[in-house]
């Protein structure tokens, strides 16, 4: 028998795979340094181009941040729109604190439904409710209007929780339907035995092993009911009443037509801080409940 053997030339060293690992990794870093910056840039800009003092702010902000001095010009500026700031942002505060716990309410009966239970037409009624997503939330707007109008619920802040809500649900109910799916029913089955039925099920086993699809749905509702434009527009006609996107309309165009730069960037900074905030905390279910029914 013949073995064939590999002999390295004298003076030639192996390249160990260790460098070669150490390399990409560096590479790695840099990319993602230089994406984090990509993605940084524009919160640096709005955020520095808020503390130009008032003399320069009405310019377009290039460079954006103050070549002098750092104030606060454009954020009393941003009080002279209509009601104080802090009017608005609570006016959006609770369409979206209302939005996100009415969806996850929603959603987790729905999904939950449509993962444990039987019953007819039962793909039939889930397509339907995927389907909803196809359909562009302009073309229902004025029949929207129309309803809340009849309802008694046009232009309050109520009805844009309900509007907003139905808005979500399709995509709240899908991915409810996935969290559920992935707990095992063998967790459902052992809770029998020690004899928890009924609503004593959701609630104290199944609703903690779901909890990152539920802060996956809250958050989705938070944000796009935080910062929705075009439905506050229409639905709400009560000046006192306007959300702080609808806010940032009336600064944009200013008085006499011009552009408040400052006061504008000054209200995006307002707004960003909550989204932020939320975020950074929650990331971790986030990602998880967006995984959730992906392996089983």
């Amino acid at each position: 028998m013949t073995y064939l053997t590999t002999s390295i030339p004298q003076g030639v060293q192996p390249t160990p795979r260790g460098g070669r690992i150490k390399g990409h990794k560096v590479l790695f870093h840099i990319t993602a340094t230089l994406v984090a910056l990509i993605f940084l840039a524009p919160i640096f800009w709005v955020v520095a181009a808020s503390f130009r003092p008032s003399n320069i702010a009405l310019q377009p902000p290039i460079p954006p941040w103050p070549t002098d001095v750092w104030t606060l010009d454009s954020y009393v500026r941003l009080e002279g729109y209509g009601q104080s700031v802090l009017h608005y942002t609570g006016n959006s505060a609770f369409v979206a604190i209302g939005t996100a716990a009415l969806t996850i309410v929603v959603s987790l009966l729905a999904g939950y439904g449509f993962s444990r239970f039987r019953f007819p037409l039962k793909g039939v009624v889930f397509g339907l409710i995927l389907a909803t997503i196809m359909i562009p939330f302009q073309s229902i707007l004025t029949p929207l209007f129309l309803l809340l109008a009849k309802m008694g619920l046009q232009n309050t802040l109520m009805g844009l929780v309900f509007i907003y809500t139905t808005l979500q649900l399709p995509f709240s109910v899908f991915m409810m339907k996935n969290a559920f799916d992935a707990v095992p029913k063998e967790i459902e089955e052992a809770a029998r035995i020690d004899g928890i039925k009924g609503a004593r099920m959701l609630l104290q086993v199944m609703v903690p092993l779901v909890t990152p699809g539920m802060v996956t749905v809250g958050l989705f509702a938070f944000l796009n009911a935080w910062n929705e434009f075009l439905a506050a527009l229409v639905l709400l006609t009560d000046q006192d009443k306007f959300t702080l996107p609808v806010l940032m309309t009336a600064v944009r165009y200013g008085r006499y037509g011009s552009v408040d730069w400052g006061a504008v960037q000054a209200g995006v900074t307002i707004m960003m801080i909550p989204c932020l905030i939320l975020f950074l905390i929650l990331q971790r279910s986030y990602i998880r409940g967006l995984t959730a029914g992906a392996v089983k």
